[in-house]
């Protein structure tokens, strides 16, 4: 059992196994799509794809004990890694979101962001950044705040959206502040004080779904943000597994350290280093 109390200063359980900080500050995601997560997650092919290309880095890259997933949400990404043999701990800042995750059965459940949390500096083992990034305005500035927190040679997970170019109003909806290529990624991550160790793109043929569905009718004026439930159960439950098992190869490749070339996200295994005076 993980001790909570020794991990973080400014929390009290507020129920069995969810733990609250007294103040927690408001961050750039919209408050309605935390629910509207909780509906599609489990049957959507996106996030049961992310989850296995996660785990397939996770179990190639391991961490030296638990991984702190901030910005958990509803804690989807978590179970698969609980699941998987690899401890997590839900750090999510909305109260729904953390909730969620509780009911999925994860435990210890922490609702704060870092900051109000309380986390001992050097004190984590592995954080989760799991499209997370995106919502925070100073990435550089928070990612050496990870860093921080994390042991010597501990380990970052992260994945973020790609391509500025697919950029539309599904950004603007979901409060990104960018999208990333793996070189801008790789950049922010250096000045930061990390070590990149791995580096990907996945979900190869989402592009060719987002420039036409997507950023094409934004840039015209003529799409505006669709729900998230309406997108994911687009197709039904076979086309969703169709698109699964086309898509399979990739957490293969991820597992046996190949990098793909392309896609709609990326993903990327770090290392905490000497912080550089790079600009």
């Amino acid at each position: 059992m993980i001790d909570v109390r020794a991990l973080a200063a400014g929390l009290s359980e507020h129920e069995p196994g969810l733990w609250v900080a007294s103040g927690r500050a408001g961050v750039s995601y919209p408050s309605a799509a935390t629910g509207e997560c909780w509906e599609v997650e489990d049957e959507s092919f996106w996030f049961r794809h992310r989850n296995h290309c996660i785990v397939a880095l996770v179990k190639t890259l391991a961490p030296g004990g638990a991984i702190l997933d901030v910005g958990g949400g509803n804690g989807v990404v978590a179970d698969a890694l609980s699941r998987a043999g690899f401890p997590t701990i839900v750090v999510e800042p909305s109260l729904e979101g953390a909730r969620n995750a509780r009911r999925r059965g994860l435990e210890p459940v922490i609702c704060a962001t870092v900051d109000s949390a309380g986390i001992a500096g050097g004190s984590v083992s592995a954080i989760g950044l799991f499209d997370v990034l995106e919502h925070i305005e100073n990435d550089v500035a928070f990612l050496r705040q990870m860093g921080a927190l994390l042991r010597r040679d501990g380990r970052l997970y992260l994945t973020v959206p790609a391509y500025p170019l697919l950029w539309s109003a599904e950004d603007d909806y979901a409060g990104h502040h960018r999208r990333y290529t793996l070189g801008s990624l790789r950049a922010a991550l250096r000045r930061s004080g990390f070590v990149v160790d791995y580096a990907t793109y996945f979900f190869t043929f989402l592009p060719a779904a987002i420039i036409p569905f997507r950023t094409l009718p934004s840039l015209l004026g003529i799409r505006r943000h669709a729900s998230v439930s309406r997108e994911h159960k687009v197709g039904g439950a076979a086309m969703a597994a169709l698109v699964e098992r086309t898509l399979s190869f990739e957490a293969s490749a991820i597992e046996r350290g190949i990098p793909l070339p392309f896609g709609g996200s990326c993903l990327v295994a770090a290392r905490t280093a000497a912080v550089t005076s790079a600009p």
